[in-house]
């Protein structure tokens, strides 16, 4: 059994107890232990691979904590690149699948150490480069569930923060002081939601009471990357969780400020179940091994700010057209300086919001328009998003799902006053030209 958190000495859990055999993890990151342990350093297999083969996951991506500097590392394997500012790591590449490799890191708190690690005023760290000792590095991890250590010495793993104990009990707990932790990285926070969804593991009282008061230190990290935090987030395969949480410990009002705002006004709850219901079938697909479009989640997620948006500017006077390009042009600006939404993501976005209205426009070149859009299929699985909170929207739904299964003579039949097809917005039919009548040739007399 491990000591307890913050001992110090830390604990070594025998191959017998621990369940985790070498054929679930990947040979190259075994490959890599077994060479630097040939060279005479130290190598383990080190955090959520380790914490995912005990609670029998099935790990995608092992990383590799060593004494051995990035150099040294790179010394050993032709296959290394060496990246990263603030980190220094070691890439180690066997065709698609990249082996991290990172240096056993320090507190970095002695007076020698302080020309390597550079803290912004606000208390998150800028750039950290302070090597250490395994027992060291156990202590600069974020969660004591992704502090665990496993070596092909003796197929052992090593803890040192009570790591063991707390993935058997499913509890995320912080390592250190929280308040302290979460300044150093407001994205911890997020992490925290994002594992403890995934996992189903709970967030430690200590852990979860000072979110909600420290969410807003998320306004200081880079759009870029809270763009890749919420990927991971929502791409996860527990995206409901997910959301619930952000909500639950005011990370929501954060992240996605126009939406949170949006929900809490909407008096009927339809935009709320319809957004829920988006991300739980976005985790059946995830699940199930099928791929989401970002620009699709997206769209699901700041719907509520763009309808919220659209009756504003509607309520002033504006037409239809121009509010939905202002209302998705503002909301987006907006979002952005957050989220660092791609333009690719964005713009299928719009596409998919503005082409709503157009599914209640049911004349002959609309709707065979309609249906040659590149965009039509996102924009119908929108629609039909739609109507789980909108029961009105079933009958538009049933057409058009109708609509994709007919062959264009069968479907112009149903289209009101129409009786010939339309193909790519033109009409099949088009009434023959009348022949002018040639008029004689006068004669003269000659």
């Amino acid at each position: 059994m491990s000591d307890p958190q913050g001992s110090g000495q830390g604990a070594v859990i025998a191959r017998a107890d621990h369940g985790v055999s070498r054929k679930d993890i990947s040979p190259n990151a075994l490959r890599v232990l077994y060479k630097l342990r040939d060279a005479g350093f130290e190598a383990y297999i080190v955090g959520g691979a380790v914490r995912d083969l005990l609670i029998g996951g099935h790990p995608k991506d092992f990383d590799v904590a060593t004494n051995a500097t990035p150099e040294q590392v790179r010394a050993q394997f032709r296959n290394c690149r060496l990246i990263g500012r603030r980190f220094r790591l070691a890439h180690i590449m066997f065709g698609q699948e990249i082996i991290e490799v990172a240096t056993f890191r320090a507190s970095g708190d002695d007076d020698t150490a302080l020309v390597d690690r550079q803290v912004h005023e606000e208390g998150h760290l800028i750039r950290d480069n302070v090597y250490g000792t395994l027992e060291e590095d156990a202590f600069r991890r974020d969660f004591t569930a992704n502090a665990l250590y496993y070596t092909v010495e003796d197929f052992s793993v090593r803890d040192i923060v009570g790591g063991y104990a707390d993935v058997q009990a499913r509890i995320l707990r912080l390592i250190g002081d929280p308040v302290t932790r979460y300044r150093e990285d407001p994205v911890r926070m997020l992490r925290a939601v994002r594992l403890a969804a995934k996992l189903d593991f709970s967030i430690h009282a200590t852990a979860a009471e000072p979110i909600p008061e420290l969410a807003g230190l998320l306004a200081s990290a880079s759009s870029a990357r809270l763009f890749d935090e919420c990927l991971k987030i929502f791409l996860a395969g527990s995206a409901e969780k997910s959301f619930l949480l952000l909500e639950r410990f005011a990370l929501l009002d954060v992240l996605f400020p126009d939406t949170a705002k949006a929900l809490q006004t909407n008096r009927t709850g339809a935009l709320r179940d319809m957004l829920l219901e988006s991300l739980r079938q976005t985790d059946a697909r995830v699940n199930a091994g099928k791929s989401v479009a970002p620009g699709f989640l997206f769209a699901c997620l700041l719907w509520p700010a763009y309808c919220r948006e659209l009756a504003i500017l509607q309520n002033s006077g504006a037409e239809l057209s121009v509010a939905q390009q202002r209302a998705a042009d503002r909301v987006t600006l907006r979002q952005v300086e957050r989220i660092a939404i791609p333009r690719r993501f964005s713009l299928p976005m719009h596409e998919i919001w503005q082409l709503q209205t157009r599914f209640s426009q049911r004349t002959r070149k609309r709707v065979f328009r309609l249906l040659a859009h590149p965009r039509f299929r996102a924009a119908f699985d929108f629609l039909a998003l739609r109507a789980t909170g909108i029961p009105e929207l079933a009958e538009e739904v049933q057409f058009w799902e109708q609509a994709q299964t007919m062959a264009p003579e069968q479907l112009a039949q149903i289209i009101p006053g129409q009786s010939k097809p339309a193909i790519g917005g033109e009409s099949a039919h088009v009434p023959p030209k009348r022949r002018r009548r040639r008029s004689k040739p006068k004669t003269t007399d000659g």
